[in-house]
């Protein structure tokens, strides 16, 4: 039996140092360091004071269009629509091996970074679903590091597209795990409306989830979320929906964004925020002043509703840059959204981890603890604000029980002028 010893590590919320140990891929005791020896003939890891967290859980990436920037061309205008027109462009040349091969690439990296539960949104407007196809086969390959749900996206529209509603039965059937929707993009309001009840009839009907790309768009006019929460709150769906961008927030007026937090959170809807893409993408039709483009991140954590943040795209049409790591979203979230009083980076931290998974619904599967499934990691910090002040990367990625990434550290030796070389490692003593 396969077992693995983390020794003098610190737990978030508990003071004293404790030992972790894993047996046959689930956490079997956590005891405090040095009270009992090392159990089993697996590795022992010497955290040496580090914080052991679970693992980053990514809500929203794109991997079927990531590392396609430039394909066919570039999207000069940096706009969310020109962005779908060299996506609609690149579509139509996607084979099984370029997604699969793709995808593994985006998901190597997320490993490595110590993400192991991703959700993917997959563009199911292609009459082959090629792209589908394939994350669902991608999805029973790497199942033994990371859990992935594949989300059935599309990303032209369901009542506006020539046999939307056809094609996402058909992902249904094809094995999506989630239940998707585009309502701003549909070419009416009640086009719109009329998606998301098509989108909600189908979760219910095959036991879905729901996440809806909704309002992403800088028009104060569009205003989905609320016909999100109210379908999620009539059907009794509540936390199994999300709502994904609603980036029109940021263009409400203040007592339409009032009645708005109340609907949210009486509903139980999850929100994902993307905000290094949508500072992006966003107020590109803006002079000045230019509008962020963000959720309203900390006024609806105040009301009681969860927000996870969200890396989005990875070098595709609607973002060029990204190496798919959630710290740095946490951190541009932090800037983004003014998250900078002690709780609210701590819960910056939260939305990449804890409140992360609440929207994938992992539910007790989630978390360090006796009995839980061993999937954490060994970050060289000291607390959530450390690891995000200096963007930490994990030292040792642990999924299933197995160690499956180490990042060795790489010091940096100083000369300064009057004393001798040292290492500097930005640690704030």
């Amino acid at each position: 039996m396969q077992s693995i010893t983390v020794t003098d590590c610190h737990l978030l919320g508990r003071a004293e140092r404790v030992d972790v140990v894993a047996e046959a891929g689930v956490i079997t005791r956590i005891s405090p360091t040095g009270a009992e020896p090392p159990t089993g003939p697996g590795p022992v890891l010497d955290a040496a004071g580090a914080l052991v967290a679970p693992p980053y859980v990514e809500p929203h990436i794109h991997l079927d269009t990531a590392l396609t920037a430039g394909q066919p061309r570039w999207n000069v205008s940096g706009t969310l629509w020109e962005g779908i027109e060299r996506w609609s462009e690149r579509k139509h040349t996607l084979t099984r091996e370029d997604v699969l091969a793709r995808a593994e690439e985006v998901l190597r990296w997320q490993v490595a970074h110590g993400v192991l539960h991703v959700r993917s949104h997959c563009d199911v407007t292609d009459p082959e679903l090629t792209a589908l196809h394939a994350l669902v086969e991608l999805r029973e390959r790497v199942r033994d590091v990371i859990d992935l749900q594949v989300v059935a996206f599309p990303q032209e529209g369901i009542v506006s597209f020539d046999g939307g509603e056809r094609l996402m039965a058909r992902a249904a059937d094809a094995g999506a795990d989630v239940i998707g929707a585009i309502p701003h993009f549909e070419d009416t309001r009640e086009d719109g409306i009329r998606s998301l009840e098509i989108a909600f009839e189908l979760a219910e009907r095959r036991g879905l989830l729901v996440d809806v790309h909704c309002d992403e768009i800088d028009d104060e006019q569009s205003r989905f979320v609320e016909v999100v929460a109210t379908l999620a709150r009539r059907g009794g769906l509540g936390a199994r929906v999300t709502a994904s961008h609603t980036t029109a927030m940021g263009s409400y007026n203040g007592a339409y964004s009032r009645k708005l937090r109340r609907i949210v959170a009486r509903s139980g809807i999850n929100l994902v925020c993307n905000p290094m893409v949508n500072l992006t993408l966003q107020g590109r039709f803006d002079d000045y002043p230019k509008r962020r483009g963000l959720t309203q991140v900390k006024e609806m954590a105040a009301a009681g509703v969860n927000v996870a943040f969200g890396h989005d795209d990875v070098m595709d049409p609607w973002f060029p840059l990204g190496t798919a790591n959630p710290v740095q979203v946490a951190h541009a979230g932090i800037l983004a959204a003014q998250l900078s009083g002690q709780d609210e980076i701590a819960e910056a931290f939260a939305m990449i981890t804890e409140r992360a998974a609440r929207v994938l619904n992992l539910g007790d599967g989630y978390g360090v603890a006796i009995g839980r499934p061993a999937n954490f990691l060994i970050l060289p910090g000291t607390s959530p604000f450390d690891v995000l002040r200096r963007q930490v990367r994990p030292s040792h990625v642990v999924s299933r029980g197995r160690l499956v990434a180490e990042t060795p550290p790489a010091p940096t030796r100083l000369t300064w002028p009057g004393r001798a070389p040292e290492t500097v490692d930005f640690v704030r003593r």
